[in-house]
């Protein structure tokens, strides 16, 4: 179970994430990476980080680039919650494939 500090951290880091998702995907064009769900370890090392991407045609190539540039971005996200947490935990991207699901069961159902 999830504690409040690890609710409240995961929360945070969601909302910086998307800023700077936002701040970086703004010179692409036509490219949006949203953060949809943060989950903190209970040592608060390790943030796993679940995005959509739009389009999702080039999601994976995305998320790839993302992946590769992941020290940059913990490094954006360190100056950013500096502050508030004393160590930044390391990140881990993954696709959020639930609107996919969502949409493939609506299309069964409709059938």
């Amino acid at each position: 179970m999830e504690s409040k500090r690890q609710a409240k951290i995961a929360r945070f880091i969601q909302k910086e994430l998307s800023e700077i998702f936002r701040k970086q995907t703004s010179a692409l064009g036509g490219v949006l990476v949203s953060v949809s769900q943060v989950r903190v370890s209970p040592d608060l090392s390790i943030a796993k980080a679940y995005l959509s991407i739009f389009p999702p045609e080039r999601s994976a190539e995305i998320l790839e680039n993302i992946k590769s540039q992941s020290k940059t971005v913990r490094y954006e996200l360190a100056q950013n919650v500096k502050d508030v947490l004393r160590k930044c935990p390391e990140l881990q991207f993954y696709l959020d494939d639930s609107l996919d699901y969502i949409e493939n069961i609506d299309r069964l159902l409709g059938s």
